[in-house]
């Protein structure tokens, strides 16, 4: 089964900018569609952003623009980075994995193996 690990958190002032990482590791080698996830204090958990096998990306409309998500195969890493951050991007962030029940994200695949998270913090 897929292990996920995320790391890259922390706090900026609104404005800045964080990378998060998300280290993959399976017993196979697969090579999995993934995303990132965030859930604010009170809310919903929601999609952020996905990156199929093949490169093909998707985005939730409120970080298109501001955020990018890339892999590195040969590293087994997924990473988002994140540009021009506002406080209510505030929020712990969770790698997903493909699985076969899930979350789609914008029509991306479906994502249901996570991670524990790594918190996002934006001041004002």
């Amino acid at each position: 089964q897929v292990q996920l690990v995320e790391s890259g958190g922390g706090s900026v002032q609104a404005g800045g900018s964080l990378r998060l990482s998300c280290g993959v590791s399976e017993p196979n080698n697969r090579r999995y569609c993934m995303g990132w996830f965030r859930q604010a204090p009170g809310k919903e958990r929601e999609g952020v952003a996905a990156i199929d096998t093949d490169g093909t990306t998707n985005y939730e409309d409120s970080v298109k623009g501001r955020f990018t998500i890339s892999r590195d195969n040969a590293k087994n890493q997924v990473y988002l980075q994140m540009n021009n951050l506002k406080p209510e991007d505030t929020a712990m962030y969770y790698c997903a994995a493909e699985a076969s029940f899930g979350t789609r994200i914008s029509g991306s695949c479906i994502l249901g193996y996570w991670g524990q998270g790594t918190q996002v913090t934006v001041s004002s």
